[in-house]
């Protein structure tokens, strides 16, 4: 698909078979470029403070048109529930296979995940 069979509308990438692979890769790619700036300062600051700068960067990328998200394939929430949780880790200082990660995203972050 070339570029201009993309239209950008209010943020959103739409191809024009109305796939959301490009915008979802797009968020997916902005997002993690953010995690990763913030992994750099994750020492100096502790999980309370650490949640402020992930929502604003990232959970508030993945949050903006998850309205467009109803209905979509696995595929395009899977890549975003890996965004979730890589944010997650980050806020709480967890490794990517320590265990109940999920149970800290409801009960101390109050995120809902996406459902696989």
């Amino acid at each position: 698909m070339t570029e201009s069979e993309h239209v950008c509308l209010l943020g959103v990438m739409i191809s024009s078979d109305l796939s959301l692979e490009k915008h979802v890769d797009t968020v997916c790619s902005k997002c993690f470029f953010w995690l990763r700036q913030l992994k750099r300062v994750r020492r100096s600051l502790d999980a309370e403070s650490m949640k402020t700068p992930v929502h604003a960067f990232v959970t508030s990328r993945v949050d903006y048109d998850n309205i467009i998200f109803v209905g979509a394939p696995k595929s395009v929430t899977n890549k975003l529930q890996h965004v979730l949780n890589a944010a997650a880790r980050i806020v709480t200082g967890t490794r990517k296979y320590d265990r109940g990660l999920s149970h800290l995203l409801h009960t101390e972050l109050h995120w809902l995940d996406v459902p696989l």
